[in-house]
């Protein structure tokens, strides 16, 4: 496949959320999981809650193409893909003075983080409207705001890992936010405590959450049916 396909920086990330249905097959996915690992990607599974989607899958790698290789693998063992999420990973233009392998673990996550199975996923932007158009502010002023944010996020160290990807460019919003936890309510928590920050309270434009528990790939399928 074209190079132009392969990410110069950092790695594409693909949230695909499916539904199970009678036709998928259980082989066949564990196959394409399989094959993800054997190119030096990364997948990882949640079985989901709620009726949006059974099964997320989330995968990581620098190749675009491979990327697609897996969805379209998943679509012909039988998976139906209800909804989806593309962006790639970065070191935010408010992080540039952060030690290099604060940047390196930013561009090169390795996941899932050990110990955290709670998982939740949103996409966000920043408002652009009237007064509380974000891209007319200062930059000082913004990175001051994010400064703020990132101190509330903080207050969740050892709980909770962030991992923020950006798809201005790849997706409807801005980014995407992934959480991985160690309980259920940190989720909560931690949400409910970042938007009262002003960078949340007055500029964000939150879109649909998803959320689950990350699980080996046996596990995953079992939960939702896929046998």
């Amino acid at each position: 496949m074209s190079d132009s396909a392969v990410l110069s920086e950092g790695v594409g990330v693909v949230h695909l959320f499916w539904k199970v249905t009678p036709l998928s097959d259980r082989d066949a996915v564990l196959a394409a999981f399989k094959q993800v690992r054997a190119d030096g990607d990364q997948v990882l599974a949640v079985a989901m809650l709620g009726h949006k989607a059974d099964l997320a899958v989330m995968a990581l790698g620098p190749d675009l193409w491979r990327l697609r290789n897996l969805q379209t693998e998943l679509t012909l063992a039988g998976l139906e893909l209800v909804d989806s999420y593309v962006s790639i990973t970065e070191v935010s233009e408010y992080a540039a003075d952060v030690p290099d392998a604060a940047k390196q673990a930013r561009l090169y996550p390795i996941l899932p983080p050990e110990g955290k199975e709670a998982w939740c996923f949103y996409p966000m932007s920043k408002k652009r409207t009237g007064e509380e158009n974000w891209f007319t502010l200062p930059f000082d002023r913004r990175r001051e705001l994010m400064y703020e944010h990132g101190t509330s996020g903080r207050k969740f160290a050892g709980r909770l890992v962030q991992l923020i990807t950006a798809s201005t460019g790849f997706d409807d919003y801005e980014w995407g936010v992934t959480l991985f936890a160690q309980r259920p309510e940190d989720l909560k928590d931690v949400v409910y405590t970042m938007r009262f920050d002003e960078a949340s309270a007055v500029y964000a434009d939150f879109g649909a959450f998803y959320t689950g528990v990350v699980a080996d790939d046996e596990a995953a399928l079992s939960a939702v049916g896929v046998r």
